[in-house]
Formats: structure tokens, sequence, C-alpha cells
């Protein structure tokens, strides 16, 4: 009889930048140490120092959705450490055909539009080392907002699909409330109340905690 292989075990650490205190996140494969980064929305300078303190590789950079404040820092990241951006998917092309344009409206400066390497869709799967993360395409907030979600681990990046205690809002071009309703009941919550989350901004949450406690969600199945 043949033991079955370990599971990868996962590290990370939250890096909250910029005014808006979005959550970039550092995840890595603690065998390999090879790395992603997640949504780096700006302070480039303390995303590689949070990288050079894990002491990780960076292989790719992973993006949840085109919002300014998750992506302001992408292709200053990118080119700093020369690696590839997948993501979000391809319907928030808009959104990176005008960072500048949106920077500019919050008083940004020195981000840049970028195309990423690679569009992500419902059904695709990336990987770092040896976790592997299933891509749910999750619109609402905004039209090509996607999920990393991985089994093994029982955990999922949800940018601002989902909160604790509330949802992403829908006020933005492109976002609507009952898209972004229906993404998160068929998308999100079959995905288990045992799964543990972390969102774009604010402490994480589970999927069982918010649908029995959050306001949007409260009592669905």
């Amino acid at each position: 009889m043949t033991e079955s292989a370990p599971k990868a075990q996962a590290g990370g650490t939250i890096i909250p930048v910029t005014l808006f205190q979005q959550n970039c996140m550092l995840l890595w494969d603690e065998a390999t140490r090879q790395a992603v980064v997640i949504d780096p929305g700006g302070d480039v300078p303390l995303i590689q120092e949070a990288i050079a303190k894990a002491n990780v590789k960076v292989e790719q950079i992973w993006l949840t959705h085109g919002h300014i404040d998750h992506v302001g820092g992408a292709a200053e990241l990118r080119d700093a450490l020369k690696v590839e951006i997948i993501g979000p998917h391809k319907a928030d092309d808009y959104l990176l055909d005008n960072v500048e344009s949106s920077g500019a409206n919050y008083g940004i400066t020195g981000v840049r539009n970028f195309r990423p390497d690679r569009w992500l869709e419902e059904g695709d799967k990336v990987s770092v080392g040896g976790l592997s993360f299933d891509i749910l395409h999750c619109p609402g907030h905004s039209p090509g907002s996607v999920v990393f979600y991985s089994q093994a681990m029982k955990f999922a990046h949800v940018g601002d699909v989902l909160f604790a205690g509330s949802v992403g809002r829908t006020d933005l071009p492109g976002g609507s409330h009952e898209t972004l309703i229906n993404s998160i009941t068929t998308k999100l919550i079959p995905l288990g109340d045992d799964v543990g989350f972390i969102c774009g901004h604010g402490p994480g949450s589970s999927i069982g905690q918010e649908r029995m406690t959050n306001p949007f969600l409260t009592g669905m199945a």
C-alpha cells in the first residue's frame, strides 16, 4: 500500500496598500518558496519589502478585477519582477484601459494602463508551486471579477465580491447588485460553510459565517 503524497502547505501575508487599505496578498508554497502577488494596488516598495522578508520567489501576479485600488501597482511590479500578470476576466478590459484616468480621479499618479499576459475564464486553473486554484467568474462588483478557490485548502480569495458582513459595491460603472448576489449565491455559497476567504478590504471570514450572519445573505442555503 503506497502512501499518498503530502498536501502542499501554503504561507501568506497581507500587505494593506494605498489610501484604500486594499488587501494585497503575498501567497506562497512553503515547500518550494514559489509565490504570487494577488492584487498589487499600489505602494510597490512595500510589496517588494514583504517579498524580501518572506524570502520567496514571485512567479506571477494574479488580479481579481480591474479597479484602480487593486491594479494600480501591477504594471510597475511586473516590470520590477519580470513576471506575468494573470487575470482578471476579459470583461474588465475597459478598466485596465483606463487605469491612468481612474488614478487621476483619485489623485493617484505613476500608474499605467496595461494588458495582462492571460485573461481568466470560468473553469480555468492557476497554480504556484504545489498550490492549485480554480477560477470562478463572479461578476457584479465589476463585469470581470474572478475568485481564486483552492478546494484542497478550503480557501478562497474573493476580491471585492464578498466581505465580512457586506458585499461588493455595485454603484460603479459595470456594477449590478442583482448580478453580484447571483454570483455569490450560485458560485460562492455552494463551496461550503467551512471555506475561509480573504477579501479585498478588511478582515476575512468564512462562507458559513457570511451565509448565517451577512445581512445581504441571511437565510440562504
